[in-house]
């Protein structure tokens, strides 16, 4: 489905995004959901192309993911999954109750306050240079352990098939990238977590977020893709 410009025109979707980056992962999955026709534009972070003249025009952060909307751009995952909602509404990414809303709210910052960002490669090439590289494991692991004892914690009495039942919303989408990573970069010993090691097999089933993989992305390696 392609989106409109509210005229009847079609004004396709660009998505700046790493086949990796966990969130850009997460627009991917929204965009899948509600249907949305988009562009794939790859941003090497290996070779540094997220610092290159004309990149830093579209986010003078460096980051990715960046969403092209016509003469709309956006460059932060967390705005553009709420300007997402608000101009296309179907498969809503947040439900209407008031207490399911902020459960969501508060998961997904959890990963994106307080796990994510200190998993990056920014702030792991400055863990390898300041301490070594054998400290970028432990460093990563401390915290992703903590964020996903919350994590459990705070949906233990929420979820249903996802996180606060049976449709994917908001949080699914901050939790899809963060456990992918944690099983395939991270190696980390998920069975603590029997909560979220429910959920994340649930959410391999669905073909919205298997089209979001790293894995099947374009600009993944070949030997990513198995």
């Amino acid at each position: 489905m392609a989106a409109t410009d509210g005229k009847g025109e079609s004004n396709r979707l660009q998505l700046y995004s790493y086949w990796r980056s966990s969130c850009s992962f997460r627009i991917r999955i929204a965009l899948n959901l509600k249907g949305l026709d988009y562009e794939y534009k790859a941003v090497s972070l290996i070779t540094g192309e997220q610092f290159s003249p004309d990149f830093l025009k579209l986010n003078p952060m460096g980051y990715v993911p960046v969403l092209v909307d016509g003469d709309v751009v956006i460059s932060d995952s967390f705005a553009i999954l709420m300007y997402l909602e608000e101009k296309y509404p179907q498969h809503p990414l947040l439900p209407k109750d008031l207490k399911l809303k902020a459960t969501h709210f508060q998961a997904a910052n959890i990963v994106s306050a307080n796990i994510q960002p200190l998993q990056n490669l920014a702030i792991l090439k400055y863990i390898e240079d300041k301490f070594g590289p054998d400290e970028k494991a432990p460093w990563c692991l401390s915290h992703i352990q903590r964020g996903f004892n919350a994590l459990e914690k705070l949906l233990k009495n929420y979820a249903g098939t996802y996180a606060t039942g049976d449709e994917i919303y908001l949080a699914d989408l901050f939790l899809v990238p963060q456990i992918h990573a944690v099983v395939n970069r991270f190696n980390m010993d998920m069975s603590e977590f029997s909560l979220l090691s429910r959920l994340y097999e649930a959410y391999k089933e669905v073909p919205a977020v298997q089209n979001a993989m790293p894995e099947k992305q374009p600009d993944a390696p070949a030997e990513a893709r198995g």
